[in-house]
């Protein structure tokens, strides 16, 4: 019991920073659920960059953390030399609630997705057509290229009409790739390929590009005025007046966020579908149903598919894309019986709370019915938040469900799935739930 009456957040003693149970666990996301299972729904741990943290698996008692605007700028601080205008991960609330009003207006629109769902088509379709050549000669690494795909699909939508050429979307991704590949043997002290050195100056390198472009793209805007189309991200954030750097940061920090994410939602999904081949085939019936002998569904479709739906909620909830999101305390709060104190560095565990037994029976078995709409109106609105939480949570989240099942549409549509019975596939956390060395399938065209 604390001097105020509330009860003591439970959790491991208390002795250095935590880092070495966090790598004896192979990760936070897998920590964390090991946390949940010892010590229940709300746990207190040490952790690097943290004075104190705490972290709540509990749909219900999230509610009192939901209106949080805040992030804590220590564990964000790997990502502020990507950008010029201040991290826009942890910029404070002021900032943050008129710049995410203009991302949420073009994200977040049906004018916008439909105005480039032509070309994720496209981009979707080619995928498939060097899939169907390369399945011939064995197994396809299906995130990697899905990652790839994800990447290529967010320049489009963020860059838009401003590329030149192909060529150019071409080099843009290769850029992009140079930079993430440094940030990422960094942050996780991963061996990538050459030097440090080679490396650190090839991303500066890449970086410097990227901004070019993106001053480019933003002269064109200006140039055309009206003409321009306002569906592109950077048309839209130049028009409600951001700093030329705001905007090259935005459109950054949007591609980064988007380069795994769909493309790792839509791998775990094929996973889980080619260990469920009776779903799979259940999800080939409703495409057949709905697009009749076409290749690829419209904009339109997408919402005929509903148990393509299913199948990809089920999928985010056992395999999250993010794992756990993070807040910073900007008041004294009580969740439950436990007082927390201002400054508190706050844990969304993503994945133990999609984990929960209380909210998600048998929570380990892939079961795509949980999302029908009577049993969804049976659980707390927070016990399924792939996109997060509150004002901080993925601007790009209505998009990302359109690109993802457009892919999982035309990829399902083609090919029949199978993992190959060599290759075990390991969740690690590489800024996203990622599989170690990848996840290998063997794909068979469908008549």
């Amino acid at each position: 019991m604390t001097p105020d009456g509330s009860t003591s957040i439970p959790g491991p003693r208390r002795g250095g920073d935590g880092l070495a149970d966090i790598v004896a666990a192979g990760g936070l996301h897998n920590y964390q659920l090991r946390l949940h299972v010892e010590y229940g729904p709300v746990v207190q741990f040490p952790l690097p960059g943290a004075e104190t943290a705490v972290s709540v698996a509990d749909p219900v008692l999230l509610e009192a953390t939901a209106k949080i605007d805040e992030r804590p700028d220590k564990l964000f601080e790997f990502l502020a030399p990507l950008q010029e205008s201040g991290n826009l991960q942890t910029i404070p609330a002021h900032e943050h609630t008129p710049w995410r009003r203009v991302l949420l207006s073009v994200l977040g629109g049906r004018r916008s997705h439909e105005a480039h769902f032509g070309q994720f088509v496209t981009l979707a379709r080619g995928l498939a057509d060097r899939w169907a050549d390369a399945a011939s000669h064995g197994p396809i690494a299906v995130q990697q290229d899905l990652s790839a795909l994800s990447l290529r699909m967010m320049c489009e939508y963020a860059l838009g009409s401003g590329l030149a050429a192909p060529e150019q979307a071409d080099r843009v991704v290769s850029a992009f790739e140079d930079v993430l590949t440094e940030q990422l043997a960094r942050l996780y002290q991963v061996d990538m390929p050459g030097t440090d050195e080679e490396r650190g100056a090839r991303a500066r390198q890449a970086l410097a590009y990227l901004r070019s472009v993106v001053d480019d793209v933003l002269a064109a805007h200006r140039a055309d005025g009206a003409q321009h189309n306002a569906s592109d991200l950077i048309a839209a954030l130049a028009v409600a007046g951001q700093s030329p750097a705001r905007i090259r940061d935005t459109v950054l920090m949007t591609m980064m966020a988007a380069h795994h994410t769909t493309g790792v939602a839509v791998s775990w999904t094929l996973y889980l579908l080619a260990q469920h081949p009776d779903t799979a085939e259940r999800v080939a019936d409703e495409l057949t149903r709905v697009l009749g002998d076409r290749a690829a569904p419209g904009y339109a479709d997408l919402k005929k598919l509903t148990y393509l739906t299913m199948v990809l909620k089920e999928s985010m909830r056992l395999y999250p894309p993010g794992p756990y999101g993070a807040r910073e305390a900007t008041e004294d709060l009580r969740i439950g019986e436990y007082a927390v104190p201002a400054g508190t560095t706050l844990f969304y565990p993503i994945w133990a709370v999609h984990l929960n037994p209380e909210y998600w029976p048998s929570p380990e078995v892939f079961r795509p019915e949980r999302f029908t709409a009577a049993e969804s109106a049976g659980r707390p609105r927070l016990a399924y938040i792939p996109f997060g939480v509150g004002p901080r949570s993925c601007e790009g989240a209505s998009l990302a469900m359109v690109e993802a099942e457009l892919i999982l549409a035309v990829l399902l549509r083609r090919f029949r799935f199978e993992l190959t019975a060599d290759h075990a596939v390991v969740p690690i956390e590489r800024f996203v739930l990622w599989a170690a060395d990848d996840i290998w399938m063997t794909l068979t065209p469908r008549r």
